[in-house]
């Protein structure tokens, strides 16, 4: 089952499990810019589809979207070997 957007918001993409990285694998996430200034903590504030749907998202609780990054969540890598 896929997380919804909202409930990663103010979460570390670091924690992550498994599981949900592999339901949110291609699923976009803004993260705010690092900056010496603000010291962000790597927190997931907007996620969904596409880099418009966190844009929005951001939009609508009045944050500037151009301070932050987008990434795609990739999947966990496994550590079993293939066969």
């Amino acid at each position: 089952m896929k997380p919804s957007p909202v409930s990663l918001i103010g979460r570390s993409p670091d924690s992550l499990t498994i599981q949900e990285r592999a339901a949110l694998a291609g699923q976009w996430i803004a993260l705010e810019i690092y900056s010496p200034v603000t010291l962000p903590l790597r927190l997931i504030a907007a996620s969904g589809p596409t880099v418009a749907d966190c844009v929005r998202s951001l939009q609508e609780r009045a944050l500037d979207p151009a301070q932050y990054e987008y990434c795609m969540i990739q999947p966990a890598i496994s550590s079993r070997p293939s066969t």
